[in-house]
């Protein structure tokens, strides 16, 4: 009995000791694992004015950014005042209405000058590109405004040559020509004798006449049609482009358009070349005349230094260039850095609309795709073009001659939509 005591008596001290000891410390949380915060990108500023430096003839500087959720390349070619054939140009292999979220697309928003007289309105119809010269004092830096435009489709070409600008109109009445209704009546559209200002007018909201009876530069009630072939041989600008030229360019204005798929300029002491695809109906798209065209776009830009371009000039660069048109500028002089490096060194941007552009971000969106594939329908892709042959330097030939007013030009109104 009393071993029985003891024992309970020690179990007894044994229970107080561990109801009076501390319990053992939780083991450590795991530690949160935190995302590493996205970098900040830098807002982008607008690409479309630049000042115009002697002797440098290539302007801006080439961009990326990212593909955010729903966009598409379309989308990113209104918000940064590019093309739409730019856009595709600069981005081979992607698709234009499923991007991918997170992808990274080269924007195209540096650009060779065309080789023209800086001086009025110089259209290059290859690269879909109007620029803007206006008159400067002497000792004052020059200035070039440049946005993409619309040109005419094929069978619809946009005249080349040199006129001027003879009148301007806001909210303009369009009068169908008979030759445009009559196309219009094949697909079952009849359109009316006149079309009033309003969203329903092929004109938009802006209008240039020209001295070419017929051709017009303006605005659109379709800008997803920049940048393509998708008139009747005007020229249009996005709604936002063509409302500030409107203010900006006078009457009688020089108007010079030109036919250049290959762009040369010197900028820091590098001659640059920019390709575009050559017009599926261009005359000079021949094999035999490929030489000579390359040698006329060549030509004024080496100037005395034509004995030695040989050595100069990376001609296998060119024909890889030419090839292979991006739409960016590609230093084509032996020993500079080459088109990997160009897109490597673009500076990457926030997808956003640009500082300083002349869109708000939200009026005249774009379409959806279906309505932008009807506006495709029956026009053809544009043609790859043929390399020069790098083992054999090109002749330059002498330039074409300015076109007088188009013979296919008609008074019966103009050939917008």
């Amino acid at each position: 009995m009393k071993r029985t005591a003891l024992l309970l008596c020690g179990l007894s001290l044994v229970s107080a000791c561990s109801l009076t000891r501390k319990p053992p410390p939780p083991p450590p949380a795991a530690p949160k694992i935190v995302a590493a915060p996205q970098p900040v990108l830098p807002k982008p500023t607008a690409t479309h004015q630049f000042q115009v430096d002697p002797n440098v003839e290539v302007v801006g500087y080439l961009q990326k950014t990212v593909i955010g959720k729903e966009d598409t390349l379309p989308d990113i070619a209104r918000r940064f005042d590019v093309g739409y054939e730019e856009m595709l140009l600069a981005n081979p292999g992607v698709d234009p209405w499923l991007p991918g979220v997170g992808r990274e697309v080269v924007v195209p928003t540096q650009f060779v000058l065309p080789a023209a007289p800086h001086e009025g309105v110089v259209v290059n119809v290859a690269a879909m590109r109007i620029f803007y010269f206006p008159p400067h004092k002497k000792g004052e830096p020059q200035v070039v405004y440049t946005h993409p435009i619309g040109i005419g489709k094929v069978g619809w070409q946009t005249p080349e040559g040199t006129t001027k600008i003879v009148a301007r109109q806001k909210d303009p009445v369009w009068t169908p020509p008979k030759s445009v209704r009559a196309e219009h009546a094949q697909d079952g559209d009849v359109l009316p004798a006149k079309i009033p200002a309003g969203p329903d007018n092929p004109l938009g909201a802006y209008e240039f006449r020209l001295g070419w009876p017929g051709y017009l530069i303006h605005g659109t009630n379709k800008p997803y049609g920049v940048g393509m072939r998708s008139s009747h041989g005007c020229m249009r600008l996005y709604p936002e482009d063509i409302a500030v030229f409107f203010d900006l360019v006078p009457i009688g204005t020089k108007v010079t358009v030109v036919n250049q798929p290959y762009l040369f300029g010197w900028r820091d002491g590098i001659l640059y070349l920019q390709a575009y695809a050559v017009l599926e109906d261009d005359k000079r798209d021949a094999v035999g005349d490929r030489k000579a065209l390359l040698g006329r776009l060549l030509k004024p830009h080496l100037g005395k230094r034509i004995a030695a371009h040989d050595k100069e000039i990376d001609w296998p660069r060119v024909a890889e260039v030419v090839r292979k048109p991006r739409a960016v500028p590609v230093a084509v002089t032996t020993g500079a850095p080459g088109l990997g490096e160009a897109l490597a060194g673009a500076r990457l941007v926030d997808n956003t609309i640009p500082t300083g552009s002349n869109w708000d971000g939200t009026s005249g969106l774009l379409v959806d795709e279906k309505t932008f594939r009807e506006l495709l329908d029956g026009r053809s892709p544009p043609q790859p073009s043929s390399p020069p042959q790098p083992s054999s330097p090109l002749q330059p030939g002498s330039p074409p001659q300015p076109g007088s007013p188009p013979a296919h030009a008609s008074a019966g109104g103009p050939r917008a939509q």
